[in-house]
């Protein structure tokens, strides 16, 4: 009898994770309707016992360098446990990577962003190198000659693991180096030099202190040319079948992400081709970073309803003082707050995938709306995401706690996004930029967001107060985070008065511009329909 086994909830396996109501409705709205069979395909192996158990052996079992082979020989290879690779298999054969580029379709990188969304909750380390090799379509488009060797290969759904030479692979990877020891974020700051070879490559040599994914095929890379700061494509073997000059030093010993592989790396002499033009690295190479940005907002998103669907339900199986947590006053508000957040996240992610796929369609008002927006959703939802996922953990107590949960996981992976692809204060200060540079996208901003004027007091009074700050400079860049922070609810807001069911909007105005609620999870006025919202976070 002291080993029966109650109140405790069941294992959440069975289910669709795109079972989504927010997804789904951006899926359809974004024009990528045609997608959901797909998606609800992917969706059911995300929510199987299969795909868990990937997830959890992939972090378990963390990648190993091997830098020397038996006989001395550098080999410079990272060793994954068979999990990862299945992982990789799924993600790739369902075109997470870079298969959108090779798409005319209406939606397609709407469609490709669902499903990240959704194979994301599954394990979110190997998204690395998958959204790595979407984004750098995008950098190599600078160079039509590179592009057209180099696209075919990225965009296909053939996942081929291992070093051999890339273009006579099945699929290939890549991956990014940009920042070193001594510059961080200042990408300017880094030393490493390309010299020019009389073939018209370069040969690089340098240490850099983060290098994404190292296992892929391909890198794009940023170094010091004769002309300046440049971009460059560096292959790990080259066209003759020889490993390139490419050392991999050590694996970062990191918080989270612990599936995936991040290196150090010297370059010593390493063949690379110049991406776009010499001195215009960064310009190149931002490219590649605005669309590894919206996987970062895709990413926190995903997470966000990770927590909330697992802490939801844990609430709705274990009782606690006679009645299920679910049904106790304050664990609603919890639940409630907690679902009010993942929406609006989920919401403002399939706008930036829709304004993604316009934007490359050539819609200018899209392109200003996606430059400033992308950057205010990037800074806000990677922020919210750590705060969400430890409300998440703390709702299944100390189970939460035990890493048989899972929910540690999620806790130690939630900060990466925001780190990634520029920190906070660089996300926040990249929307100065945007609003200073291109006065056009602060006309789209307010444009999407007049398009719910009228609708909510809360709303209408919030980005009248956002216009005003806007217009007064004074310390600016001092106050770019609350300037981030008010444009991204102002705009999370005006999408869910437009487009979300009553409930969510009015919870969402309420609290979050209103200042209805206070500062921790939990605390939503009791006149909202907290109903409403615990029902679209359950699965």
């Amino acid at each position: 009898m002291t080993h029966d086994v109650f109140n405790q909830a069941p294992p959440l396996t069975g289910h669709d994770v795109s079972a989504d109501a927010a997804l789904l409705a951006g899926l359809a709205r974004e024009d990528a309707g045609w997608a959901t069979g797909e998606l609800h395909r992917l969706g059911t192996l995300a929510g199987s016992d299969q795909a868990g158990e990937w997830g959890r052996l992939a972090n378990e079992h963390p990648p190993v360098l091997r830098t020397h082979d038996r006989y001395g020989h550098r080999i410079d290879e990272v060793e994954f446990h068979p999990a990862w690779h299945e992982l990789m298999t799924v993600a790739v054969e369902n075109g997470l990577h870079a298969t959108p580029w090779s798409s005319a379709r209406p939606g397609a990188h709407m469609a490709r962003a669902a499903k990240f969304y959704v194979w994301s909750q599954v394990e979110a380390g190997h998204g690395c190198p998958i959204s790595m090799t979407y984004a750098s379509v995008a950098a190599l488009r600078h160079s039509p000659a590179l592009a057209a060797d180099w696209e075919p290969a990225l965009a296909s759904r053939s996942y081929d693991f291992g070093l051999r030479p890339p273009l006579g692979k099945r699929g290939v990877l890549a991956g990014m180096a940009m920042t070193e020891k001594q510059g961080g974020s200042d990408v300017r700051a880094g030393t490493t030099r390309a010299e020019p070879l009389s073939d018209g490559s370069y040969a690089l040599t340098g240490h850099k202190w983060f290098n994404s994914a190292p296992m892929c095929d391909v890198f794009l890379v940023l170094a010091q040319a004769p002309g300046g700061l440049s971009c460059f494509l560096l292959p790990r073997v080259l066209p003759d079948g020889t490993r390139n000059a490419v050392h991999l030093m050590r694996l970062k010993d990191k918080l989270g992400n612990r599936s995936n592989a991040s290196a150090e790396v010297e370059y010593h002499g390493a063949v690379a081709w110049l991406v776009g033009e010499e001195g215009r690295g960064v310009r190149t190479i931002l490219e590649m970073v605005n669309m590894t940005r919206l996987d970062c907002v895709i990413g926190s998103a995903a997470g966000m309803r990770y927590g909330v669907t697992r802490a939801v339900h844990h609430a709705a199986h274990r009782g606690a003082f006679g009645r299920k947590l679910i049904d106790q006053p304050l664990m609603r508000n919890v639940l409630a707050d907690l679902a009010l957040e993942s929406e609006a996240a989920t919401t403002l992610m399939t706008r930036l995938a829709g304004a993604t796929d316009r934007a490359v369609a050539g819609d200018r008002a899209e392109s200003a709306l996606r430059r400033t927006a992308l950057a205010v959703g990037k800074y806000w939802v990677c922020k919210r995401g750590p705060v969400h996922a430890a409300e998440a953990l703390e709702c299944l107590g100390g189970n939460g706690y035990a890493e048989e949960s899972q929910m540690p996981r999620l806790f130690r992976e939630s900060p990466l996004n925001g780190i990634w692809e520029g920190s906070g204060n660089v996300a926040a200060l990249d929307v100065l930029r945007a609003l200073g540079r291109e006065p056009e996208a602060l006309e789209a901003f307010f444009a999407e967001v007049s398009l719910a004027a009228g609708a909510d007091r809360h709303l209408d009074d919030a980005a009248d107060r956002l216009r005003k700050s806007l217009g007064d400079l004074t310390d600016i860049e001092a106050r770019a985070r609350r300037v981030a922070e008010d444009m991204a609810l102002v705009l999370q807001a005006s999408l869910l008065v437009r487009l979300a069911p009553p409930a969510v909007a009015d919870a969402f105005c309420a609290s979050r511009l209103a200042g209805e609620a206070g500062r921790a999870f939990g605390t939503l006025p009791p006149r909202l329909d907290l109903d409403a919202l615990i029902e679209r976070a359950v699965v």
